[in-house]
């Protein structure tokens, strides 16, 4: 080979080995690229399931358990060691509970007509010595101050809840009055911008175990004073009441109280009624609303509260819808024959039902 083809093939091997080096510099440029893609890519998507993850959380002080949507910005306190209390739900800020919260109400609801119940045909005498039960018409029962073991506090990426258990048996004050082996466990659980309560009543004695519990909640708007309030009732009976609040075993349709069940205006009414007969919908929810200007509050029933007690009296800037599993002095007259609805729990078996507050235009 003479030198003017020796120069020409070295040309031809320089050529060659610079686009080789482009291409190999272009495949690098595409797998940096395409290995960044990838890495952004799975960032993103596990940045996601943190943010759905963060978005419920649990917080534990020594006297509460707030469960917390960082999302819709709703933040619920519950007080275990306080008789299981639900002290606050604030919304955006705005605590829609009244400053009693949310109290639960065992083993009765409301008041009795006697120092006294009722059940399986047999009358139970309480002993006032004790100190537990108090006054001549005996309210709310006598777990107001009881402390609860909590079970369970978690969140994960759909709601965040906390389980409290009570273990009623192995108290000799309460078992001395209300002799009735049981546990109760509620959970209260935060998920999709509502809290649901739900309750388990499990029957540990070897008889039937009347179910007279409920709730006391304590409902308020601020975007209007209470006497623009407008409420809805799904309820279809007003059990009539006696100067001292017990039914008297007589109804009357709704309709008597409030014209416009679904509409009435809180101005006009001076509450402390039973309601019965709950209006349900597909799903077995009655309803019970409150509505100010743009803030409303649901309270949906579960088809085992039967009957229910609204509170607002005037001058006070509350209103309770409270869920009740019979209505006020269910034993005992279901003992008279003028209550037809009294609930049982089998020896062994277990009443569930829960119970939903839905906050919307706050």
């Amino acid at each position: 080979m003479n030198a003017k083809a020796a120069k020409a093939a070295k040309k031809r091997l320089s050529t060659i080995s610079a686009a080789a080096r482009a291409n190999r510099t272009m495949h690098a440029a595409y797998l940096g690229t395409h290995l960044r893609k990838t890495f952004f890519a799975f960032f993103a998507f596990f940045a996601f399931l943190d943010t759905a993850a963060a978005q419920y959380a649990v917080r534990r002080t020594p006297d509460l358990v707030q469960l917390e949507d960082s999302t819709r910005q709703i933040v619920v306190s519950i007080a275990p060691s306080a008789g299981n209390l639900t002290r606050e739900m604030t919304v955006k800020g705005h605590n829609i509970l009244g400053p009693q919260g949310i109290p639960f109400l065992a083993p009765w609801a409301n008041r009795l007509d006697e120092q006294a119940f009722y059940a399986n045909g047999k009358r139970y005498a309480f002993d006032m010595q004790l100190g537990n039960v108090r006054g001549e018409r005996p309210i709310h029962g006598f777990l107001a101050a009881a402390k609860w073991e909590v079970v369970e506090a978690k969140a994960d990426a759909a709601s965040a809840w906390v389980t409290s258990r009570l273990e009623f048996f192995k108290q000799p004050d309460w078992m001395a009055q209300f002799p009735f082996a049981h546990t109760i466990s509620i959970t209260h659980r935060l998920k999709d911008g509502a809290l649901d309560v739900a309750v388990e009543l499990r029957n540990l004695s070897a008889e039937p175990m009347p179910v007279a519990i409920g709730f006391h909640p304590y409902f308020r708007v601020d975007d209007a004073p209470r006497d623009a309030w407008t409420i809805g009732v799904g309820a279809n009976i007003e059990w009539l009441l006696s100067p001292e609040k017990i039914p008297t075993g007589e109804t009357r349709p709704i309709e008597q109280r409030f014209p416009d069940p679904r509409h009435a205006v809180l101005r006009e009414h001076d509450l402390d009624h039973v309601f019965a007969d709950l209006t349900r919908d597909g799903s077995g929810w009655a309803t019970m609303s409150l509505t100010g200007t743009g803030q409303r509050i649901d309270v949906l029933f579960g088809a085992a509260y039967r009957a229910a007690v609204i509170y607002a009296p005037k001058g006070r800037d509350f209103i309770c819808f409270e869920p009740m599993a019979g209505i006020t002095d269910s034993m005992n007259l279901a003992q008279r024959g003028l209550y037809k609805d009294l609930q049982h729990v089998a020896p062994g078996a277990t009443w569930q039902e829960h119970f939903v507050v839905r906050p919307s235009g706050f």
